[in-house]
Order: C-alpha cells, then structure tokens, then sequence
C-alpha cells in the first residue's frame, strides 16, 4: 500500500489546480431557503459540538483525532481536479474524519472550514452556509458511516469498504447540492426531475473519477496512520520512515500545487456549469448576494487556497508528530 500512495503526488501533480469556488455560491438561492437551510443544518452541528466536547471531555488525547480529521479537510476541499467531461471539481475530505473521530464530529468541522473559506477565499456563501453544510458536512459523512457500517459485516477487508465508503460519501456530497439547485430552479417544461437530471449531469458525472481518487488517498492515510501506531520501539524503524516521507511528499505537492495551477487553466468548474444552468433554467435570474465579503484578486487567490492548504499541513504534521510519540509511549 506504501509504494501505491507514493504514485498519489504524480497523480496529483498532472490532476490539480486550485479552487475557484465551491458548493452554491453566495446569492444562488433565496433568502427564504437559505433559512431553511440553516434551519435544518444548525441543530447537527449544535450536537456535533457537545458531541465533540463530550469526546475531549472523556479522553483528552481525542484532540489528535479531530485535528488530522480537520487539516485533512482544510487540504482536500483546497483542491479542485479537472474530469473526464471537461469540468472541474473537488474533494470533499470528511469520511477520513467520520472513520476516524465520528460522523457526528463532521458537522462542526465542515461549518469550520466552509466559514473559513467564505470570508478568507470569497468560496460559497454565508447566505448559503447552512445548505452547503448540510451537502458536505451532514449528507455526505452520514451516507459514508452507513456504507461503512453496512459493509463491515459481509466484507472482511477494511480497505475494500474504507474506499467504497469514501466514494458514496463524496458522491453523495454533490447528488445532494444538486437536488438542492434542483428545487429552487425547477425545469420550466419537466419540473423539478427535469432540473434534477440536468444538474446531476453537472456535478455527479464530474465528481465520479474524483471521488475514486479520494477513496484512493483516504485509503492509504488510513493505512499510514494505523502502521504509525502500531509501530514497534525500534530504534530504527525502516517503514516507519517510509510513512514519513510519504506524507511529507505528499504535503510538499499539495503545498505547491495551488500556486502552480493558478497559472494553469484546466477548465471551467461545475460549479461555474451550475451557474449557467440556473441562468438557463431561471430566465433573467440575477443572484443576489446577501453577504459581500472579501474578493480576493486572481493574483493574490492561489496563494490563499495555499494557504488553506498549509494551515491544514501545520495541523496535520503537529498532530501526526503527536500520534507517533504516543505510539512509542
């Protein structure tokens, strides 16, 4: 499994380029769902944080968890690749943290870096915060946690259902955004199925190799942190060093990347398609913004989603370091 995540940093380096925009974008729905949406999403993510209190509460060590669950958020959705249908898309991040920490850890963690991302990067929406939770925060880590749990009982091999797993919970992650689009902008001749088709032609048909690419990769860092804390008291740990470098290759390219792509033009995202398509479906639809935020120029946009990027690094090496001297405890 080793030799095969060292193949991810070429995969990555010919995939990648950095974000443009994620989920729905701020001012695509109006202001009467964008409360329904926070209505619906504000109570998990309310249990997500006594759920996550009551965790470091009981076992304080669990705070290395949820912050490799957390910086493996913050690096993944700062990535978008482009796909076979000449769109481009992203990762999502969340089942490695739903394996790891609990699904009901997502909700919080997912609200973190979508804040996050909205008032650092202009990416999605405050207005749309409470549907693009409810995508990739609630939706999607709870359809992985169901696969997983339902798969662990008839397949004995872990990795078999890790990357099954994976791959629902990041589909189901833009199935759900598409539905969302699908209701508010129905097709004015086939209604809302109509509607439904077309964007899921947009973002599901998209999100398929990708998907199959961050099942790959939370895979082998699920592999990589379980050997870390297995590791023997050895004074020289052959795999262990492995491990190490692995990773911090991995890191390396994920660092860089986003600056490199901003000079490299992969495409246009499906979420940009998305736009159209409302355009399309809603004659004469002006989005609205309810929150003008920061809007980072083209220039200075790269070196943000980078620095998304190595926020999630720094929090993923110290709480890796950490992991390892418990290992060795």
């Amino acid at each position: 499994m080793l030799r095969k995540l060292y193949l991810l940093p070429l995969i990555l380096l010919i995939a990648l380029e950095p974000l443009q925009a994620m989920h729905i974008m701020e001012g695509y729905l109006p202001l009467g769902w964008c409360i329904f949406w926070y209505a619906v999403s504000v109570p998990f993510v309310f249990l997500s944080y006594r759920f996550i209190a009551a965790q470091v509460r009981r076992e304080p060590r669990r705070r290395v968890d949820l912050a490799l669950a957390s910086a493996f958020v913050f690096i993944l959705s700062a990535l978008k690749l482009p796909s076979v249908t000449g769109s481009s898309s992203h990762l999502t991040g969340t089942t490695l943290g739903t394996l790891t920490v609990g699904v009901m850890a997502m909700p919080l963690i997912g609200t973190i870096v979508l804040i996050f991302q909205s008032l650092l990067l202009a990416h999605g929406g405050i207005s749309t915060l409470g549907a693009n939770v409810f995508s990739l925060a609630i939706i999607g880590p709870q359809a992985a946690y169901l696969v997983y749990v339902s798969l662990s009982k008839v397949i004995s091999r872990r990795s078999i259902v890790v990357f099954v797993a994976t791959f629902i919970g990041s589909m189901a992650t833009y199935v759900t955004t598409s539905i969302q689009l699908a209701i508010v902008f129905p097709d004015p001749e086939m209604g809302f199925v109509g509607a439904a088709g077309k964007f899921l032609g947009i973002f599901a048909v998209t999100q398929l190799p990708l998907s199959v690419l961050e099942a790959i990769i939370t895979v082998g860092v699920i592999e990589l942190l379980e050997g870390t804390r297995r590791s023997a008291l050895a004074v020289v740990d052959r795999a262990q060093t492995l491990r190490t470098l692995g990773l911090s290759l991995l890191a390396l390219v994920c660092l860089a990347l986003p600056v490199v792509g901003g000079y490299v033009d992969f495409g246009s995202g499906a979420d940009d398609q998305a736009g159209e398509m409302v355009e399309a479906l809603a004659t004469g639809y002006e989005p609205t913004p309810f929150f003008e935020g920061y809007e980072p120029s083209e220039a200075a946009e790269p070196w943000l989603f980078a620095l998304q990027v190595g926020i999630g690094i720094l929090i993923f090496a110290l709480a890796y370091r950490a992991i390892r001297r418990r290992s060795k405890a």
